[in-house]
């Protein structure tokens, strides 16, 4: 070749163009993946400026998670079906990953939110409040189950929400029923539990309704509990107050901000009526 054609580019003006070192291109060329499309007699390679757009879809493929070795398979196999049908894979991992993405960041911000508003209570203050609606997905029944029942319950309910995609980033709580807490078994609880601010369709769902709460905190472990109840009690007398449906605890602070047990916070939300 007397003159290099203007169509066509230097390794360095192809690697330039596509963003890569010259040693990339060299690689390409010595697996056979990407081979510049004339060679003269000096040794000199040069690409065809067609050659990029084959470049940005290696590129792409490797970016999306395949490796060199299914690439080269495409490449030795290559059709208008095939890359359709390649394409039509790719987008589906896609939307997959972005799906995946946007449940992580609304489970980070969830715990942002609720991580900034412990900043701001004061655990030992209880109050009286109500509470909004509130659509919680529910574990199966695990009232009077051995521990280990309870750990294999747990371990089912954090997989059913991972497959399901259900984790909303809120706490996993525990709701006991009413019986269970005046029979003084705060720990027998009902339900595992998790807030769903944007439910799902096809879910069964329990919707927590309205109401008035009485609302405490436990410093410690579940150990010391029942002194916590026992104040709140006392409180709800006090208020003139009876015992609704439901109690539900949930974690402030945990393993995952405190080392120690006796630092865990556990918010206590006593449904309560007026006697």
């Amino acid at each position: 070749m007397s003159k290099k054609d203007s169509k066509y580019l230097s390794t360095g003006e192809f690697a330039k163009l596509c963003k890569v070192n010259k040693q990339t291109l060299f690689y390409y060329d010595q697996i056979g993946l990407l081979s510049p499309i004339l060679k003269n007699e000096k040794g000199y390679r040069f690409y065809s400026i067609h050659q990029i757009e084959l470049f940005f879809v290696i590129d792409l493929l490797k970016d999306l998670g395949m490796s060199l070795n299914d690439i080269q398979t495409y490449m030795q196999n290559k059709s208008p079906e095939s890359f359709l049908s390649l394409m039509y894979q790719k987008k589906e991992e896609i939307v997959k990953k972005r799906r995946d993405i946007e449940m992580k960041e609304k489970m980070i911000d969830a715990n942002i939110a609720l991580m900034e508003q412990a900043f701001h209570l004061d655990f030992h203050q209880v109050t009286f409040e109500q509470l909004p609606e509130a659509t919680l997905y529910l574990s199966r029944n695990i009232e009077d189950v051995t521990d280990k029942e309870f750990i294999e319950v747990v371990s089912d309910f954090i997989n059913e929400l991972s497959t399901s995609q259900l984790d909303s980033g809120y706490p996993i709580g525990s709701m006991t029923k009413r019986e269970n807490v005046l029979k003084g078994e705060f720990s027998n609880y009902s339900y595992l539990y998790i807030e769903q601010p944007n439910p799902k369709e096809g879910y069964p769902y329990f919707q927590a309704v309205k109401g008035d709460f009485l609302i405490g905190y436990h410093i410690g472990d579940e150990t010391t509990i029942n002194d916590t109840y026992k104040r709140l009690f006392s409180e709800m007398e006090r208020l003139d107050l009876s015992l609704g449906d439901y109690v539900f605890e949930e974690f402030i602070y945990d393993s995952i901000v405190k080392n120690n047990k006796e630092e865990y916070v556990t918010k206590i939300m006593i449904q309560v009526k007026e006697t």
